[in-house]
């Protein structure tokens, strides 16, 4: 068994906000560590293990289960708020970190609608530590591999991929498509244990960046799943209710991972360009630095005020979300490429940190939906017209 500190719980405090900005500054004290270990993951391309262990041993990731099943008890905007500060240090560690976070974020929604098997997964989330790893956002409407009923469940045959802290996953949260006799083609969301028979780790990422977080494919052939392990069984193709709310809520937390990568960046240009604070242009590149990470934190409490603590289905959310994403992805990377200007040759050295968030920004633009897609689907809102495929 894991051991896990739980310091900070919702009823030590007076107030959301001395909860919140606790948490913060124990994600900060993991900060060194996470900095100390980033520039060789990176150089390796090796899995960030020490310092994803650093986090969850300072009870990190289980600062979104509920405090009476033994974690912190943060909500959606607090522990993005975590995820916003443990990048400036480690990007890989923090969004890697996430995958956890968002998955475990919605057995908390389940948990507090009285769903089954929530609060188990919960409590062995707080009590023993256990890693929950998502293929969401590869699967989503249209997953990869396919279900078929057998007796007392399902066998599941397919290729995933970006299963990022797989190293250290204990369960595996991902999809199937179906074809249902009756109803047609369906999504299965289903739970399963890494340990069991047919399910295989390729160890294969070798990225642009973040290239700590161990996002490797997954091989399952023929995995027996039981019943009571399928969550949910969807429409194919359609952004369902509980796909709004798993979106809602994962893309809140993985945004601020990049927020995170960009306002780290301008802490590092700014330190970079000391004695040169006269120079007419680099007052400019900084004054530009900071105004585009000023507008996308405006972007991300936004969306986060809109989603709430405990969001609702709806398409609204799901694009205040994902204008938010588009506009931190959008404003990280020009944010990025100032810093490497300000930061002049020694920025486009390996194990600068402004060079690897450079680098790291860009994944952004992979998670649902890209940015053409969030017009698309803001668009179709405006006009009325119902987006319920992506």
């Amino acid at each position: 068994m894991t051991t896990i500190e739980i310091r900070h719980t919702r009823s030590n405090f007076d107030s959301d906000d001395d909860f919140e900005a606790a948490l913060v500054q124990r994600a900060a004290e993991c900060g060194p560590l996470l900095a100390e270990h980033a520039a060789r993951h990176d150089r390796e391309g090796s899995w960030v293990e020490e310092s994803f262990d650093h986090v969850r041993e300072h009870g990190l990731l289980a600062a979104g289960v509920p405090s009476e099943l033994g974690g912190a008890g943060a909500t959606i905007r607090q522990v993005a708020m975590v995820q916003r500060e443990l990048a400036k240090h480690c990007a890989s560690t923090a969004l890697a970190t996430s995958m956890h976070q968002h998955v475990t974020a919605f057995p908390a929604w389940r948990y507090r609608r009285g769903l089954p098997g929530a609060e188990a997964t919960l409590r062995r989330v707080a009590g023993e530590g256990i890693v929950l790893v998502s293929t969401g956002g590869a699967d989503f409407t249209h997953p990869r591999g396919t279900a078929q009923k057998v007796d007392g469940g399902y066998s599941v045959s397919g290729h995933k991929v970006f299963a990022s802290q797989s190293p250290a996953g204990t369960v595996l949260s991902t999809m199937f498509a179906y074809e249902d006799p009756e109803r047609g083609l369906r999504v299965l969301n289903m739970a399963i244990p890494f340990a069991s028979p047919g399910v295989r780790i390729v160890a294969n990422w070798d990225t642009l960046g973040m290239r700590g977080t161990a996002s490797n494919d997954v091989i399952l052939e023929e995995v027996f799943v039981p019943d009571e392990r399928v969550l949910a069984d969807r429409p194919h193709g359609v952004v369902d209710p509980p796909l709004q709310v798993i979106a809602t809520i994962g893309m809140s937390i993985i945004s601020a991972v990049y927020l995170g990568i960009a306002e780290g960046a301008c802490r590092h240009a700014i330190a970079a360009a000391a004695g040169r604070e006269s120079d007419p242009t680099v007052q400019r590149q900084v004054g530009l630095m900071t105004h585009r990470a000023r507008v996308a934190a405006w972007a991300l409490d936004g969306a986060l005020a809109e989603a709430g603590d405990d969001p609702q289905p709806s398409m609204h959310t799901v694009a205040a979300v994902m204008a938010a994403k588009r506009e931190i992805a959008l404003a990280g990377i020009e944010i990025c490429d100032l810093a490497m200007d300000l930061g002049g040759g020694a920025a486009f050295f390996k194990g600068s940190p402004i060079e690897r968030a450079y680098r790291d920004i860009r994944a952004a633009k992979f998670h649902p939906f890209n940015a053409e897609a969030t017009l698309m689907h803001a668009g179709q809102l405006a006009l009325g017209i119902h987006p319920n495929t992506a």
